[in-house]
C-alpha cells in the first residue's frame, strides 16, 4: 500500500529509541515515552497563503530527513505492520541534521 499525504502533511516513520534501563531496572515498553523524532517518508502537496510569507513545506522538509515533531501531533496509523504517523506542517519543529 502506498500512502501520499495531502496538502501540508508530512507521513514520518518514528524512530524508536533502544531498551532504557535504570540501573539494574529494565522500563517495560508501555511505560516509554512515545518517541518525538521520526525520519520523513511522504510529504505533501504545498499550498500557496497569499497573505503569509513562509517557506514552501518543499523547500522546508524531505524524504528522508529526520525531524523533531510535536509530542502530542498527528494522527498514528498502521499500513503493513508498520507504525506511521501523519502531522501537519505546524507539527514540525525542526529538522535534525
Amino acid at each position: 500500500m502506498k500512502i501520499h499525504p495531502i496538502d501540508e502533511r508530512v507521513l514520518i516513520k518514528p524512530v524508536e529509541s533502544g531498551e532504557r534501563k535504570v540501573g539494574n531496572i529494565i522500563i517495560p515498553d508501555t511505560a516509554k515515552e512515545k518517541p518525538q523524532i521520526g525520519e520523513v517518508v511522504a510529504v505533501g502537496h504545498d499550498v500557496i497563503h497569499e497573505r503569509e510569507n513562509r517557506k514552501k513545506l518543499s523547500e522546508l522538509i524531505k524524504v528522508g530527513d529526520r525531524v523533531v515533531y510535536a509530542r502530542y501531533g498527528g494522527t498514528e496509523i498502521k499500513v503493513d505492520n508498520v507504525d506511521y504517523l501523519i502531522v501537519k506542517r505546524d507539527d514540525i519543529l525542526a529538522v535534525v541534521e
